[in-house]
């Protein structure tokens, strides 16, 4: 079958500008494009978009314009030494088309963390780096100043940061011819991709430096200052920007992220701002009532328990507690009281104990008024 005019293709006449040609590709590529054509049209619309993209890389090229001006379609016949046929740039022609909506996905842009310098080499973000600090408590309340070792990365002395072995120097990769990128055919498009034998350094070095394995720098520890909010919670993090690894051909350092762990406390826990603790009382001090020293991470505070303070009672000692990082006032104490039996008791003691039971016992439930109610509903249970 023969072709088609060219020209008849994209609707122009042969007088068309460069700007006349590209808008009605444009318009014709989108229209006929496979992604926009399902079903039984499918094929039909495959061959119209190919056609569309021959006459438009034919016609969009200067010498191959004048070539089929002059002579039809002979004169850009790839058979007969033309500079490449219908699909021989591959996506190229679609791509400058659609420069202004798909140039940052093709040019290699994008949020991934790689970008381009001055059209050459890839750039990549150094990755970030975690360190778990643990603290105590009070370190956690009060706030803190502190050291901390963490890896770091500096240029090898012995190669200059090359590399290359003294008396050597890198050599431009020959897979991507020094840009750090190749290209693979996918159908229609073309995708751009890190050079597999370079990693995206445009650069090859045929004899790497012993003393950093071709890398350039060493890896070493540096010291940090990291200071500690007061308020600040288990699993929080604090950044510390560009104390990351180092970013690749050029690109920014990662982030350090130091995780916060707060260490068992042996009287304490925390529950957001508030603190929780359990204080043992004796039975005596418990029945009479009385005055009780409560420790809290500013120092001591007294209760006064009432008579009869049962166990399980929870005083609450407001302002108390620690003053979060994004909180306004500190949160509360909470003292639970545990009453404590006496054990390993004297003859004595033990006689005492039974006649004060005794006396409990004669004065009836007023003493007991929680057991009283206790045996009441058993009673009801089993009626």
């Amino acid at each position: 079958m023969a072709k088609r005019d060219y020209y008849e293709i994209l609707g122009l006449a042969k007088s068309a500008t460069e700007d006349e040609i590209k808008k009605a590709y444009r318009k014709l590529a989108m229209k006929y494009h496979p992604d926009r054509n399902q079903g039984d049209g499918a094929k039909k619309a495959e061959e119209q978009f190919k056609e569309v993209k021959e006459a438009y890389e034919m016609l969009s090229d200067a010498q191959k314009r004048a070539a089929y001006d002059q002579y039809g379609h002979a004169g850009v016949d790839p058979n007969m030494g033309g500079r490449g046929g219908p699909g021989a740039e591959g996506f190229g022609g679609f791509a400058e088309a659609f420069g202004d909506i798909f140039g940052d996905i093709f040019n290699g842009g994008g949020a991934g963390g790689a970008g381009r310098r001055g059209g050459g080499q890839q750039v990549y973000r150094g990755s970030d780096l975690s360190y778990a600090m643990e603290i105590t408590l009070e370190e956690a309340a009060r706030g803190k100043e502190s050291q901390i070792r963490i890896p770091s990365w500096e240029g090898c002395e012995t190669c200059s940061g090359t590399g290359a072995k003294p008396g050597t120097s890198a050599k431009s990769c020959g897979s991507c011819n020094g840009s750090g990128t190749v290209h693979m055919r996918q159908g229609f498009f073309s995708v751009q991709q890190t050079c597999p034998h370079c990693h995206g350094t445009g650069k090859i070095i045929p004899d790497p430096c012993t003393a950093c394995n071709g890398q350039g720098k060493v890896k070493k520890s540096k010291t940090l200052e990291v200071k500690i909010p007061a308020g600040i919670n288990e699993g929080m993090r604090i950044r510390s920007a560009g104390n990351g690894e180092p970013g690749v051909n050029g690109g920014p350092s990662g982030d350090l992220y130091i995780e916060i762990r707060i260490k068992q406390h042996e009287i304490f826990e925390r529950d957001g701002d508030d603190l929780h603790c359990t204080m043992p009382v004796g039975l005596t001090t418990a029945t009479l009532g009385g005055s009780i020293e409560v420790p809290t991470l500013g120092g001591k505070a007294e209760i006064e328990l009432p008579e009869g303070t049962q166990h399980g009672k929870t005083f609450r000692l407001r302002g108390k507690g620690i003053k979060g990082v994004r909180s306004s006032y500190p949160g509360d104490l909470y003292c639970h009281i545990s009453v404590e039996t006496p054990v390993k008791l004297t003859e004595h003691q033990r006689k005492l104990m039974k006649e004060l039971d005794k006396s409990f016992r004669d004065g009836g439930e007023r003493h007991s008024p929680n057991a009283k109610s206790w045996t009441d509903r058993v009673k009801d249970i089993f009626k």
